[in-house]
């Protein structure tokens, strides 16, 4: 059990970097969604500020590292430098599945970076499914505990589940045991999808059990059922998860359909988003926090310095687009009239 989890973890990284992991026609929307340019901004460049808050921290940026991975030997080595940087930019750092912690001590390790990173949010996290499959309250708590989190993402996968090889397809009666987990944690609990998004309506049904903040990781950007197709040995499967390329919800949808629905939770944008111009996109639409996932994972896996030159670019194409609106802060972005949609 142990070592297929570990051995799952490593080809995940593995695919990811090598393979085609996108969809080929679905996109995030984001290229229909444009800033009308303000030639004189009446602000200046260096007084423009991106702190922001996000479950009661106070936040260098508005940016999140989305959850990627953990639970094998290469995974330390990924997280450590994604750990440092963020620390260094104030990013937020959510965690790939931590399920193998419970599973396993082999790895457990790769997992625990408070020492690393002892000021910023880091967010835990674990399959939804889970909760089906024997995890409950006292395990979230421990898993809660060993991170030192300031939060926990259940994540859902539903179809990534189907087309892997040992996946955990029961996705019955999950918003109960989710709402009896929200009223038993001492922090607060988020979702989160993988890649297919997050609609109003189910972002609603999850807030109304005690879920605090929303991760909508919409269409256009990794498609695991691309990278299960990679692994899976059944030709069924396979030739199955061909047709789900193009499957999903692009993100900058699920960002309008969450925030009209829910206008006051928070909204974690990520799937798929490429510069920190998308990211001013997504603010301005209504995003509160912005995930990078795959497009950091080369730099990752090479240094801490290959990741924070990727951390002060996406700053600053986030400052420039701002520059280009006449925004000075986050809360000028959202409220910005200078967003067109096509």
């Amino acid at each position: 059990m142990s070592h297929s989890i570990h051995q799952r973890k490593t080809e995940h990284i593995q695919i990811s970097l090598e393979e085609k992991v996108t969809g080929t026609t679905i996109t995030t929307g984001f290229e229909k969604v444009g800033f009308v340019h303000n030639a004189l901004p009446e602000i200046d460049f260096n007084e423009i500020t991106i702190e922001t808050s996000f479950l009661q921290h106070n936040c260098k940026t508005p940016f999140l590292i989305s959850s990627m991975t953990g639970g094998a030997k290469f995974a330390g080595t990924i997280n450590h430098h994604l750990a440092e940087a963020a620390e260094e930019k104030g990013w937020a750092f959510a965690l790939g599945s931590t399920r193998a912690m419970i599973e396993s001590e082999a790895y457990r390790s790769s997992f625990q970076l408070r020492k690393i990173a002892p000021t910023i949010p880091i967010i835990a996290n674990l399959g939804a499914v889970q909760l089906n499959y024997g995890f409950g309250v006292d395990e979230c708590k421990k898993i809660v505990e060993w991170t030192e989190s300031n939060a926990l993402v259940l994540h859902l996968n539903s179809i990534q589940e189907v087309i892997q090889p040992e996946g955990d397809v029961n996705f019955k009666g999950l918003l109960k045991k989710i709402e009896k987990l929200t009223s038993s944690l001492s922090v607060p609990v988020g979702v989160k999808e993988v890649g297919w998004g997050i609609d109003g309506q189910t972002a609603k049904q999850l807030t109304d059990v005690g879920i605090s903040f929303i991760d909508v990781a919409g269409a256009g950007g990794t498609s695991w059922s691309q990278i299960e197709k990679y692994r899976t040995t059944e030709d069924v499967k396979r030739i199955a998860a061909e047709a789900f390329t193009e499957w999903g919800i692009p993100t900058v949808d699920c960002i309008q359909s969450v925030r009209s629905e829910l206008p006051h939770v928070p909204i974690i944008a990520s799937g798929g988003l490429k510069n920190g111009v998308e990211a001013a996109k997504a603010i301005a639409l209504g995003a509160d926090m912005v995930g990078f996932g795959r497009s950091i994972l080369k730099e990752a896996t090479a240094s801490t310095e290959e990741v924070l030159k990727v951390m002060e670019t996406r700053e600053l194409e986030l400052k420039i687009a701002m520059f280009g609106i006449g925004a000075e802060s986050l809360r000028a972005l959202k409220d910005t009239d200078r967003v067109t949609i096509s």
